[in-house]
């Protein structure tokens, strides 16, 4: 079997780190299977959806790494849908109801008290053609159920029928369409709900494996009795857990809360968002890792845990620092001459162990071309006045230092601490940074004497 999986965001927004997550595990999962991988944009709500959005949310799934092997948009297929629902209505799968939002909730309250499940009663299903009339008469157009099949001859006589499957995540999985309502597929003014636009698209597209959050386990039990209705095969399906932050809350795409357009805007390594947001909450652990290929490698559904997983933005940051220390010249170069960096390999290599992301460079490359602010104790002024007159000879090495040191202890008598730290202080105006020693021939010999004289003199 050839696997096809699929990804499907509404464009009424950009996608932030809990929409990733499905989408991350939806590539992997082609990645390891040497599956397809589906984008398809769910934008039936046109008063929402645009078209910024859904060029948003391709930009923001290739930095990830997301490349899809096609895409398409639901509201390309309006007469795909139509076809759909004249099939259930020949079946008499689907019915029409003419209830109001005002009806159905007193309705809901009037079960309750009754201590009855807060379902829909299939009330509609006892209208005559003639209250069919009358009701449109007065102005009132029908939404659409599909008739759950959670009965034995008589469907205003539901009872206990339960669906079935195997969830690659979470094991055997049940759902009693006795306990639901019949869902509303087509809104009274004539849209289609996500319930079946999803399944019509899954079947024409033969995907194979549904993977998404653990909010759709319900919406599963209907789905498979609707794809059993249109006569399509029922995928695999796999419900992983959902991500939250470092509080607890969800996320939101209406706040934009951690949203991929920010997180790239604000430094991250793509890598280390998809490592933390695929292997927070699992038996794995988090680590840096190249590619998406190399996560791929490693991914395994059943070692998700049911439990929600905390997406925490400061071990994203300690994990963003690991893999930008590790990362050469040659792939940071361009990125660096984009933040106005002159190439200058040895430049990288002294600071990228002080980098948390590669935009942090910058802030040191001012260090190096000044000014600085000098800071000096009182009573290191002595030893800075020595420290200068015991400049070595240029041209200046990656040795230079050490032999200046050197040559520093034996007149001052000074070490460690006492002998090293006036001196950072003096040339970078910082008590922290990266070694001093290939930062030194960086400087250079005219800006070192510049800087000691401004911290002696100060």
């Amino acid at each position: 079997m050839n696997t096809v999986v699929r990804f499907a965001p509404s464009p009424t927004g950009n996608i932030h780190i809990g929409n990733a997550r499905p989408a991350l595990f939806n590539w992997l999962f082609a990645l390891k299977t040497g599956g397809r991988f589906i984008l398809r944009f769910d934008d039936t709500d046109r008063a929402r959806s645009t078209e910024e959005y859904a060029a948003n949310i391709a930009a923001d799934l290739s930095w990830l790494g997301i490349r899809p092997h096609s895409s398409f948009r639901q509201s390309d297929r309006l007469d795909r849908y139509a076809a759909a629902k004249a099939d259930l209505i020949a079946k008499g799968l689907l019915y029409p109801c003419y209830e109001t939002a005002e009806e159905l909730e007193y309705a809901r309250k009037r079960r309750l008290a009754r201590h009855l499940p807060p379902i829909y009663d299939r009330a509609a299903l006892r209208l005559t053609d003639a209250d069919r009339a009358r009701l449109e008469a007065e102005g009132r157009q029908p939404h659409w159920r599909f008739l759950l099949p959670n009965f034995d001859g008589d469907p205003l006589a539901p009872s206990r029928h339960e669906v079935h499957w195997h969830d690659l995540c979470r094991g055997e999985e049940t759902v009693d369409l006795a306990s639901l309502s019949d869902p509303v597929l087509i809104r009274a003014d004539g849209t289609y709900l996500y319930t079946l636009t999803s399944v019509v698209d899954d079947i024409d597209t033969s995907v194979t494996h549904i993977i998404r959050g653990s909010d759709h386990i319900t919406n599963t039990g209907v789905q498979i009795a609707l794809f059993e209705a249109l006569g399509g095969t029922v995928p695999v399906f796999a419900h992983h857990n959902l991500l939250t932050d470092a509080t607890g809350e969800g996320f939101s795409k209406r706040t934009g809360s951690l949203s991929l357009r920010t997180m790239r805007a604000e430094g991250y390594e793509p890598e280390a968002v998809a490592s933390l947001a695929v292997n927070v909450g699992t038996s794995h652990a988090v680590e840096k890792v190249g590619s998406l290929a190399e996560l791929a490698a490693d991914f395994d559904l059943a070692s998700v845990s049911r439990s929600s997983a905390r997406f925490d933005l400061n071990e994203l940051k300690t994990l963003n620092a690991r893999i930008v220390h590790g990362l050469d010249f040659a792939t940071v170069q361009k990125r660096l001459t984009d933040l106005g960096i002159p190439a200058h390999p040895a430049f990288w290599q002294a600071v990228k162990g002080n980098c948390m992301r590669i935009a942090d460079a910058a802030d040191w490359w001012k260090l190096i071309t000044g000014p600085v602010s000098g800071l000096v104790d009182e009573g290191d002024r002595d030893f800075l006045e020595a420290a200068s007159a015991a400049l070595p000879p240029e041209p200046w090495t990656d040795d230079s230092f050490r032999e200046w040191t050197s040559v520093l202890k034996t007149k001052t008598g000074r070490k460690g601490r006492d002998l090293f730290l006036p001196l950072r202080k003096a040339l970078t105006g910082l008590d922290h940074g990266p070694e001093l020693a290939p930062l030194l021939p960086l400087i250079g010999a005219k800006a070192v004497r510049e800087r000691l004289s401004a911290a002696i003199g100060g």
